[in-house]
């Protein structure tokens, strides 16, 4: 008996499910109108599409394809859109090699298989291709363009194996190792010629040591500190050959300069000195702020505004122009921003192995500003992310430095990974931020005299420079240059016969400028390498100022002449000026000391403040404040009787008589009167 199939339809899809084998076409497969399922939803004016489906076609489908067909029998459809194209290696190879060979015009059919000889295989139904290798143990394989035509004139007939291959290189490696010392030379004399100093140029700050040196981004201006206070402006395009600095200001009175650097975008400078305030000038030395000093009764320094010591490092970060940091002797580094210096941003605190506080002497903004790393004076190296609070050091070596000596320098590198600093220990040492674990090279016996003596990479990171005090046996001090790969010395030149304290090697300019311990600023250059900066100044000539030629009236003498017509002889000025000064009107001479007498000024115009005054400022005579008042009334009554002039006129018809009592009269009554008071009525 045929059993009922069961009809299921799913919109357009429909399956049927039970079919027995063998069984008509008609009966596989059939969705009428009258089936019921999700085919209308609700709506009965649209019939139920039928899909029929050939069984015989399902029979004659591969094993291979199984699944798909499965998939078709119950989804409806056999596959999800277009298959994946299929590429053709060897029509492929066969396009590669005819180019090659229109570009070239030589036969590379055998040049390609011998550089790599390849061998592409089939499968039966055509689908599975593989390409493979002439050796299996080669482990280059042979992708890209086709070779260049250059290539193809020096390859030789024979073909190449991985045996010669290893030959060849086997005696490059022996070859290296005998000429390893003159390639060494060769490398050293490669970065000898990078560095600009075929020229140099001497600029004098004054007489004391130039402690800060700082070149604006873009090379047009430099700006030099001294521990004589005074911060000297200099500008390359406006110097002639004299070399002397534009301005001269003492930003910070009586303190001594230990820091300059320009800002990101070298619109302002900060200025760091021994005092506790950290100061921003604008590019002509005009004051543009300046950090709140705080209070150094409190114990607690996040609780204080600003440092309460003497400030020891600073510098701008490197992507952020607003921000700065300072770092002082109240054992704390402190962020600010330069729009609001009557607060610090963020404060860092520094401490040493046992917890207690410990100064530090320099501090460092990374090339990208995400790590900021200070050096103390208990010989540790201290960095901390930028990213995060300031409570736990990201990276920390105690033993970095010698304890108890400062560290006067840190400096990065270009790419980050590196780190230089330089100590007062008389080392440098380079470390590997990633491996921090231990210095990679250090350099000792490099005396230092000053807390600021300095070290800096070059532009390319090649080279690690810095500079040499005076020790007690050497004549000059020296700047020294060392390969930042091998570490060996490339080459050291002597400055001055004084110390090398501060070098910059500036990028743009690639000048080199070096403060001295003597107060000088050289700069070193080269004619063909470097650009604009001191090459602007060797070439102007100075030229005298043309005075104004004015033509003086001639004066005509004439001794006879009548007054009215009698020119006066024109006076000399500095005969003049003498007069004046003599006259103490017109000098404003300030009122001479008193050399005798007890109470000042004061007491010898009067016993009080209010003769004082009348004397000197209300009455031209002087008034003896010892006479008796009525005594001075009456001096001038005879003369006020004679001639009258205020009130006696006005009263002198209807005034009576004055009577005064003569002075025996009063002697009498009073002997003839008792002793006993009067009493009164």
């Amino acid at each position: 008996m045929n059993k009922a199939k069961k009809i299921i339809t799913f919109g357009k899809i429909g399956s049927t499910f039970g079919a027995v084998q063998g069984e008509s076409k008609e009966n596989c497969v059939t969705a009428d109108e009258q089936s019921t399922g999700f085919g209308k939803f609700g709506n009965t004016s649209k019939p139920s599409i039928q899909l029929n489906v050939n069984c015989e076609e399902v029979d004659s489908v591969p094993e291979t394809d199984h699944e798909d067909q499965r998939m078709k029998d119950i989804m409806g459809f056999g596959g999800f859109g277009k298959k994946s194209k299929q590429f053709n290696v060897e029509e492929l190879l066969e396009e590669v090699t005819k180019t090659a060979k229109e570009r070239s015009g030589v036969n590379i059919d055998s040049t390609v298989e011998k550089l790599c000889p390849l061998s592409i295989t089939e499968t039966e139904d055509g689908k599975e291709r593989k390409l493979n290798e002439g050796s299996e143990d080669s482990d280059d394989d042979f992708i890209g363009p086709p070779v260049p035509p250059q290539l193809l004139h020096s390859v030789t007939d024979s073909k190449v194996t991985d045996d010669d291959v290893r030959s060849k290189e086997g005696e490059r490696e022996i070859n290296n190792e005998s000429s390893g010392d003159e390639d060494g030379d060769e490398s050293d004399e490669n970065l000898q010629s990078k560095i600009p100093a075929s020229h140099e140029v001497c600029m004098l700050h004054g007489t004391k040591a130039v402690v800060a040196v700082a070149a604006d981004p873009a090379g047009a201006r430099l700006a030099t500190g001294s521990v004589d206070y005074d911060v000297r402006f200099w500008d390359f395009a406006g110097m002639d050959a004299t070399m002397q600095s534009f301005r001269t200001l003492q930003p910070c009175e009586n303190h001594p300069i230990k820091g300059l650097q320009y800002s990101v975008t070298g619109d302002v400078i900060l200025v760091i000195s021994g005092m506790s305030q950290a100061k921003v000038l604008d590019r002509d030395g005009f004051e543009v702020a300046e950090c709140v000093k705080g209070d150094q009764y409190i114990a607690d320094m996040a609780r204080t505004k600003g440092h309460t010591a003497p400030l020891s490092s600073g510098c701008w970060h490197p992507r952020v122009r607003e921000e700065f940091l300072t770092c002082a002797e109240d054992s704390t580094c402190r962020l600010w921003d330069i729009e609001k210096p009557q607060h610090h941003k963020s404060i860092i605190k520094t401490r040493a192995q046992n917890g207690l506080k410990t100064v530090p002497t320099a501090c460092a903004y990374n090339r990208d500003g995400k790590l900021i790393a200070c050096a103390c004076m208990d010989g540790s190296l201290q960095l901390w992310d930028h990213r995060k609070l300031f409570v736990n050091t990201a990276m920390l070596m105690r033993n970095a430095h010698q304890p108890g000596t400062e560290t006067s320098c840190l400096a990065f590198s270009h790419l980050g990974s590196l780190l230089a600093t330089r100590g007062c220990d008389a080392t440098l040492k380079i470390w590997d931020l990633r491996a921090f674990k231990k210095p990679l090279h250090v350099i000792e016996n490099l005396f230092s005299r000053y807390a600021t003596t300095d070290c800096s990479f070059s532009p390319d990171d090649a080279l690690i420079l810095t500079g040499e005090s005076v020790k007690r046996m050497q004549a000059s001090g020296r700047l020294l240059f060392y390969n930042s790969k091998t570490f060996d010395k490339v080459t050291e030149m002597a400055v001055t016969d004084s110390h090398v304290i501060k070098t910059v090697w500036h990028p743009k300019l690639n000048q080199i400028f070096v403060g001295c311990g003597n107060g000088i600023v050289k700069v070193y250059y080269s004619n063909n390498h470097s650009m604009r900066g001191a090459k602007l100044c060797v070439v102007k000539t100075r030229r005298k100022v043309k005075q104004v030629e004015v033509v003086a009236a001639q004066q005509i003498l004439t001794p006879h002449a009548l007054p009215m017509f009698r020119q006066e002889k024109p006076k000399s000025i500095r005969k003049q000026m003498e007069r004046d000064r003599q006259n103490p009107v017109k000098s404003h001479r300030p009122d001479l000391p008193i050399s005798s007498g007890q109470g000042g000024r004061v007491a010898t115009s009067g016993g009080t403040l209010s003769s004082y005054v009348i004397r000197n400022l209300g009455l031209s005579k002087r008034v003896e404040d010892d006479q008796d008042p009525r005594e001075a009334i009456l001096r001038y009554a005879k003369d006020a009787e004679e001639n009258p002039y205020w009130v006696s006129p006005a009263y002198a018809k209807t005034q009576p008589k004055p009577i005064f009592q003569e002075s025996g009269e009063e002697d009498e009554d009073e002997a003839q009167a008792p002793s006993a008071k009067k009493v009164k009525l």
